[in-house]
């Protein structure tokens, strides 16, 4: 059996959709998997919707994701040219666009806009146009005599209006279509390009890919393909088709949905590893269940006979899980690097960042919750005394306010404002009272943060603050109780 060898072949359009993504993570993994070759080929023959500079975000995207390929533009396998357009150039297309009409399998096509247009018909409230081979029967003189005087042409597939056509994906199964369902499809263009369908048969055969991955939106067109496939008599490759991605409500991921391409998720605080493990599972589960995998690992685990026909649901809470899972196994140094923009979105004031880091790591899921995490660190915000009353600490306005007149004189005079040494004091103190620690604790918290929920507890705060201010803050918060505390 030939060497397992896929390809990802993106239309530089833009940036790079989940949808792409994850075809070229499949693809990219099928081949490692069986020891193979993944391939980069451009596919630009739609000049109309190339963006400029989209062929860097897609290179770009590769190397992040490191879905590194082994042949492509800029790594000669001997297949070359890998850009579409190049290979239009150098008559690739049309030579092979000929050989099929030598063998009655493809003609040329001269009728204009004004008599297709005449074509169009209404199926089920839908407005489809069918070619009716008006050209295929035309005499070769008048063939010759149109394309020696210029007359502009496309070149299309003459599939039989008899008969059905089959077609096997890996996992939809066997498909079978009446041939008269199957429209005579435009191989080249009449700007001399082929369309995306016939340039990816040509270039897939040519360039030896054995397993083709792509999009389930591509199944209806996949029987026209084994048609050219058995017309030049080339061996037919595997085809793996991957469910569609939806959105929570099951409507195709799109654009709309803010979340729908690579750059927007890394733009969103997610980091790369997290994204591409996610978009492994969209539509892949493996036998044991399991859920966080590197790259090297979902190499060794990826079998693309596990995928499922279902569509997959993009679940940005489940991402956003997950996403949480990589930045507590993330190097203490590479989060904080990541982390200070954020902080210092927040934080205008000269404090110990790096602690500030290490007590958000385990307690955020993406990079962006982090200023509404430690905003209080700039300054207390806006609160309501209620907040001191709590049920798991047993604590009310009253007793909060007596507890901070008491700890403030101790405070005051305490010289080491560390963690540890805070604590140490503060348990003298609760043992003396024979109160528990949270009674204490939480007047504290609140009264130095303005909050109740804290990336860490008052005695860490305290210690990041300072003793100044977080003494200014405790005699603040005993004013703000005053009325209370007479």
């Amino acid at each position: 059996m030939a060497k397992v060898k896929t390809r990802f072949a993106p239309s530089p359009t833009g940036r790079m959709h989940v949808g792409n993504l994850r075809t070229a993570l499949y693809a990219y993994l099928i081949a490692k998997h069986e020891g193979g070759t993944f391939m980069l080929r451009i596919e630009d023959t739609d000049q109309e919707r190339y963006v400029e500079g989209a062929v860097d975000i897609i290179n770009r995207t590769l190397e992040k994701t490191g879905l590194i390929h082994d042949e492509g533009p800029d790594k000669d396998g001997g297949c070359g040219p890998y850009v579409q357009s190049e290979r239009q150039k150098a008559g690739i297309y049309m030579k092979y666009a000929k050989q099929l009409i030598e063998k009655g399998e493809a003609y040329y096509c001269f009728c204009d806009k004004e008599r297709l247009d005449s074509l169009r018909q209404n199926v089920a409230g839908k407005e489809i146009a069918v070619y009716d081979k008006h050209c295929l029967y035309l005499p070769k003189e008048e063939i010759e005599a149109k394309l020696a005087s210029g007359v502009p042409y496309v070149i299309r597939q003459n599939v039989p209006r008899e008969g059905t056509t089959k077609f096997i994906d890996e996992i939809y199964g066997e498909i079978e279509v009446p041939n008269s369902e199957l429209d005579d499809m435009i191989l080249i263009k009449s700007d001399g390009f082929p369309t995306y369908n016939f340039a990816n048969v040509v270039d897939d055969h040519l360039m030896g890919i054995t397993h083709v991955v792509r999009g389930n939106e591509y199944l209806s067109s996949a029987p026209k393909y084994n048609r050219l496939y058995e017309a030049f008599g080339w061996e037919v490759p595997v085809y793996v088709h991957c469910p569609l991605i939806t959105d929570e409500e099951h409507r195709k991921l799109s654009k709309r949905s803010g979340h729908s391409s690579y750059e927007d998720l890394l733009d969103q605080g997610f980091v790369s590893e997290a994204i591409v493990n996610y978009v492994a599972l969209l539509g892949w589960c493996p036998q044991d269940n399991r859920e966080i995998f590197s790259l090297k690992e979902l190499v060794e685990a990826f079998d693309y006979h596990n995928m499922s026909k279902s569509p997959a649901v993009f679940d940005i809470q489940k991402l956003r899980w997950m996403n949480g899972e990589y930045l507590k196994a993330m190097d203490d140094e590479t989060f904080y690097e990541a982390a200070l923009p954020y902080l210092k979105q927040a934080i205008t004031r000269e404090l110990d960042f790096r602690k500030i880091a290490q007590m958000v790591k385990t307690r955020i899921e993406v990079y962006p919750d982090i200023p509404e995490m430690v905003d209080f660190f700039e300054k207390v915000p806006e609160y309501d005394v209620s907040m001191y009353a709590n049920k798991k600490s047993k604590t009310n306005e009253q007793t909060c306010c007596e507890t901070l007149v008491e700890l403030l004189p101790k405070l005051e005079a305490q010289d080491d404002f560390g963690n540890d040494a805070l604590f140490e004091m503060l348990k003298t103190y609760v043992d003396e009272k024979g109160c528990k620690v949270n009674f204490v604790m939480w007047p504290l918290r609140v009264a130095v943060s303005g909050k109740m929920m804290t990336p860490a507890g008052a005695t860490e705060i305290m210690s990041v603050l300072g003793k100044d201010e977080s003494l200014a803050r405790i005699r603040q918060a005993i004013e703000k109780l005053g009325a209370i505390c007479k």
